[in-house]
C-alpha cells in the first residue's frame, strides 16, 4: 500500500501513537484532554497525505525539504502553524513542539513499513513523506518562534514603560535631596543618584525604542522647525561635560535649518559621538562637520584609530552588536549594544540614511537628512 493511502486508512491508529507521546510531554500535557492532545494532528496527516499524491518537480520537493514550499492563497494558517499555535498557549516549549514532529516521523514509517511487509516500501514515497514532515515543522517552528518574540517584546516594552514613573520620582528625589542644604556626604550621594537615574533612563528609553521597531513600529518623531547647528552645539557642549578629558569639535558648512525631530536628532549625534569616544583613539577629538544644500543636511562624526574590519562593518547597525574586539566591554560599560541601532532607526524614520566607512586612519559615520519630514511643510523661514 502506498503510503498517502496508508496514512488515510489508518489515521486513528497513528492518532494514538501521538496522542500517547503527546501525553509524555510534561508539565504542559498534565491537565490536557485526550482531544486536546491531539490537536490538529489529524489535519496535518492529512495534508501529508494530499501532498504525497499530488505531483511535484524535483526543484518543488527540494524547496519544501527547506521549509520553503509556496503558501496557500486560500489560508491564513496552515495546521501545522494553528497547531504551534495551540502548543504555545498550551505551555509547551519549543522542544517539545519539535519532538512531536519526530516522533510522528518515526511512528508513521514504522507503522507503514510493517504494513508493507513482505514487499518493501517505496523509497520516493519515503522522501516524500520526509519533506512534507520537514515543511510542516519548518511552518510550526516559524510562527511558534515569531509568537514567542513577539510577546516578549511586547512584556518588554511594558516593563520598560512601567519603570519610567518610580524611576522619575527617584530622578527627583535625588534632585530635591541635591538642592536643599544638606550635608556634603548627602549631596554627593543625591548627584550620583542623579546621574545614575540618568543612566538608567536612557537605558531604558533605548528598550523600549527597540521594542517598538521589533515589534515593527516606527520610532516615535515629532516635528518642527529646527536647526541642527544650535540643537549639536547643545548637545556636544553636554556631551563635553560627560567626557572632559576627550575633545569633540563642530564643524558647520551652509544652510542646516529643517522640520525635524530635533531631539531624536540630538540622540542621534549622542549615540554616534559616544561610540567615537569608546571607541577611537584617546588622544585625538572627535569631529562633527554638519553641512546643508538645498535638498538636504548632511553630517558626519569623525574619529580616528583602529579601522574597523569590512565584515563587521556590513554587521555594525544590528541590534546587539558589536566588534569582536568589543565584546568583552558590554558589560563594563552598562550598555545594551542598541545604540548604532537606534541611530540607524532615527535617520530612516527621518526619510533618511546612515553609512559608516572605516580605514587605517578614520573611521567615519555619514547621516544624511531631508530637510523634511514626510506630512511637513516644505517651506521655511529663515
Amino acid at each position: 500500500m502506498r503510503l498517502a493511502d496508508y496514512i488515510l486508512h489508518d489515521v486513528e491508529s497513528i492518532l494514538a501513537q501521538w496522542e500517547a507521546f503527546a501525553g509524555t510531554q510534561l508539565p504542559a500535557s498534565a491537565s490536557m484532554t485526550p482531544l486536546a492532545l491531539r490537536d490538529h494532528a489529524e489535519q496535518i496527516l492529512r495534508a501529508v497525505a494530499k501532498d504525497l499524491s499530488t505531483f511535484q518537480t524535483k526543484i518543488a520537493q527540494a524547496e519544501k525539504s527547506r521549509g520553503l514550499a509556496p503558501q496557500l492563497l486560500d489560508a491564513t494558517e496552515t495546521a501545522a502553524q494553528t497547531h504551534a499555535h495551540l502548543r504555545l498557549r498550551s505551555g509547551f516549549d519549543i522542544n517539545q513542539l519539535a519532538a512531536e514532529y519526530r516522533a510522528l516521523r518515526a511512528s508513521v514509517l514504522r507503522l507503514w513499513i510493517d504494513d508493507c511487509h513482505p514487499d518493501a516500501p517505496d523509497l520516493d514515497d519515503v522522501i516524500r513523506f520526509n519533506e512534507a514532515i520537514d515543511q510542516a515543522l519548518a511552518e510550526s517552528i516559524g510562527l511558534f518562534t515569531a509568537q514567542v518574540d513577539q510577546a516578549r517584546n511586547l512584556f518588554l516594552g511594558m516593563l520598560g514603560h512601567d519603570m519610567r514613573s518610580p524611576l522619575h520620582i527617584i530622578q527627583l528625589t535625588a534632585a530635591y535631596l541635591g538642592s536643599v542644604d544638606a550635608e556634603e556626604n548627602v549631596s554627593g550621594a543625591a548627584q550620583r543618584l542623579v546621574k545614575s537615574g540618568a543612566r538608567l533612563k536612557a537605558l531604558l528609553d533605548d528598550l523600549l525604542d527597540f521594542n517598538r521597531t521589533t515589534l515593527g513600529l516606527r520610532i516615535n518623531l515629532g516635528s518642527d522647525k529646527v536647526d541642527l547647528a544650535n540643537l549639536f552645539a547643545e548637545e556636544l557642549a553636554q556631551l563635553r561635560s560627560a567626557h572632559p578629558g576627550h575633545g569633540i569639535n563642530l564643524e558647520v558648512k551652509g544652510d542646516t535649518k529643517g522640520v525635524w525631530d530635533g531631539r531624536r536628532l540630538q540622540q542621534l549625534l549622542g549615540n554616534l559621538v559616544v561610540n567615537a569616544i569608546k571607541y577611537g583613539a584617546p588622544d585625538e577629538p572627535v569631529r562633527v562637520v554638519v553641512a546643508g544644500d538645498e535638498r538636504e543636511v548632511r553630517f558626519e562624526v569623525r574619529n580616528s584609530g583602529r579601522a574597523i574590519e569590512q565584515s563587521t562593518l556590513a554587521q555594525l547597525f544590528d541590534p546587539l552588536k558589536r566588534a569582536p574586539e568589543h565584546e568583552s566591554s558590554q558589560t563594563a560599560d552598562g550598555s545594551l549594544g542598541l545604540g548604532l541601532y537606534i541611530a540607524r532607526e532615527i535617520a530612516r524614520a527621518h526619510g533618511g540614511e546612515i553609512t559608516a566607512l572605516s580605514d587605517q586612519t578614520v573611521t567615519v559615520f555619514a547621516v544624511r537628512l531631508p530637510r523634511c519630514l514626510d506630512g511637513a511643510p516644505s517651506t521655511l523661514s529663515h
